[in-house]
């Protein structure tokens, strides 16, 4: 039996997090405690929550992996808005954890009390805040699995403060079944023969290129085909 706080270090380390961009506060205290003596991950601070969650981002893309937030609860949830946007239109994979107060004290106008998957449902993958002890392991893992597969993007885990000091398994699952979420892993074969009859019927040809060829790391593929085929390319 582990504390909740306890239990979201061992995944963050299961999931092979090395750097967690954070910002302290009140409600996510205990997260940060936790995280004290682990040297395994490396913590970047900030001077404000709006530059970490870009500097998580910038993170994201530049190495592949997710990027990881951890910000307290009202305004310190609030000010990743922007940045939770901004991923979700470019289709950056991060998972933000936002402290928040206990259960009880939610929808009481608490102080520094948000509904922040509220807020953020329609600009986020996936948002959703834990309400029970037993559910943290397999929500954390979710998470990571949402932000990373199908198109990326961010997911929003808003854990109250009880629930992060609540005792229970220390058990993290190694498998995510989340029915309604099945991603295809693989190439629809009859898109790619429309895109070939069309590149054969253009006149002058060009590949417009974009982020997603970085984020689906795909830089040496898409390098092969435009030397196959000798068509110029560009980038937005």
């Amino acid at each position: 039996m582990i504390k909740g706080t306890e239990l979201f270090v061992k995944a963050l380390k299961a999931e092979g997090v090395d750097t967690l961009f954070a910002y302290p506060g009140g409600q996510a205290v205990d997260l940060f405690d936790a995280l004290y003596d682990e040297h395994e991950i490396e913590m970047i601070l900030p001077r404000h929550e709006q530059a970490l969650i870009h500097a998580a981002d910038g993170y994201a893309r530049s190495t592949g992996k997710v990027g990881v937030c951890l910000v307290t609860s009202g305004p310190g949830a609030t000010n990743l808005v922007t940045g939770i946007a901004t991923a979700n239109y470019d289709s950056v994979p991060l998972v933000c954890f936002t402290g928040q107060v206990p259960l009880g004290l939610m929808g009481n106008d608490a102080f520094q009390e948000v509904d922040i998957v509220g807020i953020t449902r329609n600009i986020c993958k996936y948002a959703v805040t834990v309400r029970k002890r037993e559910d943290l392991a397999r929500i954390i893992k979710n998470a990571f699995y949402i932000a990373r597969t199908g198109k990326p993007g961010p997911v929003v885990v808003d854990i109250p403060k009880d629930i992060q000091l609540a005792m229970g398994s220390d058990e993290y699952p190694s498998e995510v079944n989340i029915r309604g979420y099945k991603p295809s892993e693989g190439v629809h074969v009859g898109q790619i023969k429309r895109a070939l009859a069309e590149l054969k019927n253009a006149k002058k040809p060009v590949f417009l290129c974009g982020g997603g060829v970085n984020i689906a790391h795909a830089r040496k593929e898409m390098q092969q085909l435009a030397e196959k085929t000798g068509i110029p390319v560009v980038t937005t």
